[in-house]
């Protein structure tokens, strides 16, 4: 293998906390609406209610706030494994109630996040994650 390839492991604990800080951001930003708005929460539930999902008025809101608390423990690297079993759950759910309809294409993007939150699970934050930080103390 290339020198300059073997050398790209000095980046891992930055690209973890990329990761982190990408997918903590996306997860936040794709929920604040329905925390914000409760006319948005409420379209949610009609679309979960559209979809199958038994108690939707409780679905809904459990599941904006599983990605809120994710996205939040992703950014500070806080929980991260147990942010990243919740974040797994969550969205493989959507694929087998939603996203299955789609196609491989439309179920690419929870799927990736089922695939980051079981990474995350079984990685940790890494370095820069505060999981560490108290892990040290």
């Amino acid at each position: 293998m290339s020198p300059m390839l073997n050398e790209l492991h000095k980046f891992e604990d930055a690209m973890l906390l990329l990761l982190r800080l990408t997918i903590g951001a996306f997860l936040i930003w794709g929920v604040w609406d329905n925390i914000s708005d409760p006319r948005q929460m409420a379209t949610f539930v009609t679309f979960l209610h559209g979809h199958g999902f038994p108690v939707a008025h409780v679905a809904a809101p459990l599941s904006v706030y599983a990605q809120f608390f994710c996205g939040v423990a992703f950014i500070l690297g806080g929980l991260t494994r147990w942010a990243g079993l919740l974040c797994a759950a969550n969205f493989a759910v959507a694929i087998a109630m939603v996203d299955y309809k789609l196609g491989i294409r439309g179920a690419f993007p929870a799927t990736c996040l089922v695939l980051i939150g079981v990474y995350l699970a079984a990685r940790g934050g890494g370095r820069f994650a505060v999981d560490t930080w108290l892990e040290r103390r």
